[in-house]
Parts: structure tokens; C-alpha cells; sequence
């Protein structure tokens, strides 16, 4: 008993930094945008920073801004939910897919703290509902992110190829496309056999996906979930100009995938997006930071509000049915 304590102890001690690290990072970067951007921007217009934010919010088309990113939650939850059921029902289990949205509603109120802990989520229901190994089901999830990458990836190399001379602080992305494109020619070859054929790494649970799938189903997925970025460059295009930014709605097909990919980082307040659009817009710092504020979280706590719509029959359905057995 004295070990297991001492082992629990180390846990929580090992534990510590993934817990502290990201909210010291996130204090780090709203400093940064407070001291070094909103404060001096305030002060030149001989305003403090409550007065000056109260200000750019009193101007801000809130009748169009906020059913215009209700309907766009809701479309990605469609979207989302899609990429989910394709995916499942190719290498787990054949499900409905009106039985994939209450248990991908239920994990967005989970993904407030973490994206990742909420697709676990999505794996423990499977597991429990339809007896999917978890550890397969929690494959597909890790072939879900694998594909986000390259979708950001795609997207952003063609906004840059599009945008060349606008975006020269992006001109490394089509490189990196290039290389990603290497390794997945390798990664496909490799789970396939074609490479390394005797290796036993490709046999454990986790990779059950990546055993099972073909080259065109990692570009299908693509593909499902592209509808998303196209709604959200519209979406993000007609938001800022209810936040009073001008800007280009060309230039976001290069920066926002970008943006989105930062959003994957593990900072409360989707700090890492906020800091990234200041930088992108520099000119009127107090309206970028707010909007960008605004934009991610509303977007988060939104999806979260679908999970509570569906919460309850998720709950029926995980807990109800171990219930029964």
C-alpha cells in the first residue's frame, strides 16, 4: 500500500506541470497582448483599458455577428459529427449516424479544457455501447487528427500558392506540404507491408485503423470535413467586419488554417488564435484581441450548449446500457 502511494504521489507530482504549464503560458500571452498592445493603444487615446474595450464592444453588429456564428456552430457540428461517422463506420462498427451526434455533441462540452480528452470520450462510448475495443476506437480518433493535419495543411499551401505576394511571413508552409506528402507516401507504404515488412509495430490496437485504411479514404476525410473551412473563411470574413477589421477574405484561406492549427495547442481561452490574429492585424490591437476573444470562445461554448441539447440521452445511452448488463 506504502508504494501504491508513493507511486499515486509521483503521479500527481508528474501531473503538476501539465496542469500549470498551459494556464502560465496562456497568463504569458494575454500580458503580452495587455502591456504591450491594448495598454499602449488605450493610452493614445487617453482612455483606460476597461473604457477603451467598452468602447470597440459598443460598436460591434451584434445582431449580425451572433446568429451568423450560431448557425456556423451548428454547421460544424454537422460536418464534424460526419467525419466521425465515416470514419467509425469504416474501421469499427457500422453505426446511424443520428447515433453519432449525441455522443460527438456530448464530447465538445469536454473539449472546453481538451480537444483530445474529448475524442476519448467519443472512443469510451463506442466501447461501451457497441463493444469496439477501445483501444481500436480510440485508433480512429488518432486517424481523425492525423487527417486534420493534412487538411490544414492542404488548405494552406493553396491559400498561400493563391496569395503569394500578400503572405511572405508564409512562404515556408508549401515546403512543408511537400514533406508531409513524403512521409504519408511512406506512412501509407509502411502500413500496408510495402515497407519494413516484418516489422510487429503496425499489429498493435492502436494503429488498428491505419492497418485497415486505403490512400483515398485519409483524402476522403479530407475532403468531408473541407466544407467546414470554406463556411468558416465566409463566416470569419463577415465577423470581422462586424468587429469594424477590415480585411481581404482571400488572405484567410492562407491564415486561417493557420489560426486553426493553433488552436490545437493545450491553452485555456484559445490563447494561442487571439495572440496569432493580433499579430495578422496589428493596426487596431483593442479590436483584434476582442474579436479574436470572442470569435474562438463563443465558438467552444456554443458547441458545448449543443452537447448539453444532447446530453442526456448520451447519458441514457453509455451509462443505461452498462447498466443493463
Amino acid at each position: 500500500m506504502t508504494a501504491d502511494r508513493a507511486e499515486g504521489g509521483a503521479a500527481t507530482r508528474g501531473s503538476l506541470p501539465q496542469r500549470v504549464i498551459p494556464w502560465l503560458v496562456t497568463l504569458g500571452c494575454f500580458a503580452f497582448l495587455y502591456f504591450f498592445r491594448i495598454g499602449p493603444a488605450a493610452a493614445r487615446r487617453e482612455l483606460s483599458v476597461p473604457a477603451y474595450l467598452t468602447e470597440i464592444l459598443s460598436t460591434v453588429e451584434w445582431g449580425t455577428w451572433l446568429p451568423m456564428m450560431v448557425a456556423y456552430s451548428a454547421f460544424f457540428f454537422l460536418v464534424d459529427s460526419l467525419v466521425v461517422w465515416r470514419v467509425v463506420s469504416w474501421f469499427n462498427a457500422r453505426i446511424p449516424y443520428a447515433d453519432i451526434l449525441p455522443i460527438r455533441a456530448s464530447a465538445y462540452i469536454i473539449s472546453i479544457l481538451n480537444e483530445q480528452v474529448g475524442k476519448g470520450v467519443m472512443a469510451l462510448y463506442l466501447n461501451r455501447r457497441n463493444g469496439v475495443p477501445g483501444w481500436q476506437v480510440g485508433s480512429s480518433m488518432f486517424l481523425i487528427m492525423f487527417c486534420e493535419v493534412y487538411y490544414l495543411l492542404s488548405w494552406a499551401t493553396l491559400g498561400v500558392l493563391l496569395r503569394w505576394s500578400r503572405v511572405p511571413d508564409l512562404h515556408a508552409i508549401p515546403w512543408i506540404t511537400l514533406a508531409a506528402l513524403a512521409f504519408f507516401a511512406l506512412w501509407v507504404a509502411y502500413f500496408r507491408g510495402r515497407i519494413a515488412p516484418a516489422s510487429r509495430l503496425r499489429d498493435r490496437e492502436i494503429l488498428h485503423s491505419f492497418r485497415r485504411a486505403s490512400w483515398w479514404q485519409y483524402w476522403t476525410v479530407i475532403a468531408l470535413r473541407s466544407p467546414a473551412l470554406l463556411a468558416a473563411i465566409w463566416v470569419y470574413w463577415l465577423a470581422l467586419g462586424c468587429f469594424g477589421i477590415e480585411a481581404n477574405w482571400r488572405d484567410l484561406f492562407a491564415y486561417l488554417p493557420v489560426i486553426f492549427a493553433s488552436a490545437a495547442l493545450p491553452l485555456p481561452m484559445r490563447a494561442g488564435p487571439i495572440v496569432l490574429w493580433e499579430l495578422i492585424y496589428p493596426g487596431d490591437p483593442g479590436r483584434v484581441t476582442t474579436f479574436a476573444l470572442l470569435q474562438h470562445n463563443f465558438f467552444i461554448f456554443f458547441n458545448a450548449a449543443i452537447g448539453l441539447f444532447f446530453l442526456r440521452r448520451a447519458n441514457r445511452e453509455l451509462f443505461g446500457s452498462r447498466g443493463a448488463t
